[in-house]
């Protein structure tokens, strides 16, 4: 899932509410997922190709942008190698994120176990004790939106600052919706985007960095137990469904007790 969904959540909701403040952000990425954002398609993944790869490489960028300069975080992105992946292909990847002067680090920990996260290691205690180059800490921890702003004007700093949106559309239900929280008081809580995680946008095909697109909100609802409001774009669910074939069908016990089908 993207940062603009994992991360936007955790820093503007989960830390807001629990006084919390990060001394570093880790925002992972692969090889794979930049080729695919690049244009490739999921088939041809294990196939090495750098302009797809660099075709790709804003849709992380854009990431660190998100955590760099909306939340004044120190940032280092974690490059989680798959044996697919090319040299040419992780070198790319790095330097792009290096012209930036983006922390980067390999993490190798699927290969070699622990051993193979020691450099991506080193960069997070680094950026713990003493921030990045620019001056970002923990000191510099700001959120994408103020609580006194109305749920809309929420909506809108996330879809503006971190979507990278135009603006956004509010459907007459959800317009109605908004009102009808305000006027009960929960205008002060923190929102909860529900959104589709393989793009900035609410369109799932808009991959890489899109731009010159809206947002289209059509519910919104309170979680009063979990104190945030909910807004729904686009024809996402809020519980994701599963598979039509359980993985427990190919997973079985022979007679000596050895438990086969599991990978």
């Amino acid at each position: 899932f993207g940062a603009d969904l994992g991360a936007e959540k955790f820093l503007d909701i989960k830390c807001r509410l629990a006084g919390l403040a990060p001394d570093a952000v880790v925002v992972v990425a692969t090889v794979r997922a930049l080729k695919n954002h690049g244009g490739v398609a999921k088939a041809d993944l294990n196939e090495e190709n750098l302009e797809a790869l660099e075709a790709g490489l804003p849709n992380l960028l854009q990431h660190v942008e998100n955590i760099t300069n909306v939340y004044n975080l120190p940032c280092v992105v974690a490059i989680n190698a798959f044996p697919t992946d090319t040299k040419a292909e992780l070198d790319l990847v790095e330097a792009k994120c290096r012209e930036l002067g983006v922390n980067v680090a390999l993490s190798e920990v699927w290969a070699k176990g622990g051993e193979g996260g020691l450099a991506l290691a080193d960069e997070v205690v680094a950026l713990c004790e003493s921030g990045d180059e620019a001056g970002r800490s923990v000191e510099t921890f700001s959120f994408s939106y103020e609580s006194d702003l109305s749920i809309a004007e929420k909506i809108e700093a996330i879809a503006k600052r971190v979507y990278r949106a135009d603006g956004v559309v509010f459907e007459p239900a959800a317009q109605k919706e908004i009102a009808q929280l305000e006027a009960l008081g929960f205008g002060d809580m923190p929102v909860c985007m529900a959104k589709t995680q393989y793009s900035f946008s609410d369109d799932a095909t808009k991959l890489g960095a899109p731009r010159d697109f809206t947002v289209t909100v059509r519910q919104v609802k309170v979680s009063a137990g979990a104190g945030f409001i909910v807004a729904l774009t686009g024809s996402i669910m809020t519980m994701p469904g599963l598979g039509k074939a359980p993985a427990a069908h190919k997973i079985d016990v022979l007679e000596d007790g050895t438990i086969v089908g599991l990978f």
